[in-house]
């Protein structure tokens, strides 16, 4: 198996066309199916189980839930036309405050995809001229369009529905 790249390691070349951005947004609105469809099938115990010191599957999707107001404050930032995205906590300090395995995943999955579609309506409303609009982003240190946000997000998403595949495959086979 291929070892997964760290999130914090990798590098993004902002370079897709204004036409793709119906695909990145379509990326980002198929998370919500995707990821309940990763989880429907399993035990509240494969759920919460954690590989090692790793986040469960159950953590996992509540990281996801966790990131959607920064998404909708990076909007924001665009919207109003500052210089600078608002930056993201890098220690993910509230994923590890939110002890989403004591949660339910029907709890943390439909309040996922209330604010996903939130998003969503948002990307559905933008010109061409606004998804051109750039800003910097703070850890990468490169200005990005909102095309290049909603592509980011996409990344991001498939990054932990990704871990979601390998944990289940690792704890139920």
């Amino acid at each position: 198996m291929v070892e997964r790249l760290e999130w914090i390691k990798r590098q993004f070349s902002f370079e897709l066309p204004l036409g793709m951005y119906p695909n990145v947004v379509e990326r980002v609105r198929g998370t919500p199916p995707r990821l309940e469809d990763l989880t429907r099938s399993l035990t509240a115990e494969v759920l919460t189980r954690r590989d090692g010191d790793k986040w469960s599957i159950q953590e996992q999707a509540g990281h996801l839930l966790d990131l959607e107001p920064l998404g909708m404050n990076r909007l924001d930032d665009f919207e109003a036309g500052r210089e600078t995205l608002v930056a993201a906590d890098m220690g993910n300090r509230k994923t590890h405050e939110a002890n989403h395995n004591a949660k339910t995943i029907e709890n943390i999955l439909a309040q996922f995809r209330r604010e996903r579609m939130a998003l969503v309506r948002r990307l559905d409303n933008y010109d061409e001229a606004f998804i051109r609009r750039t800003a910097l982003h703070p850890r990468l240190k490169v200005k990005i369009r909102v095309i290049d946000l909603v592509f980011f997000i996409a990344e991001h998403d498939d990054h932990h529905l990704a871990r979601i595949s390998e944990l289940n495959r690792l704890f139920v086979g």
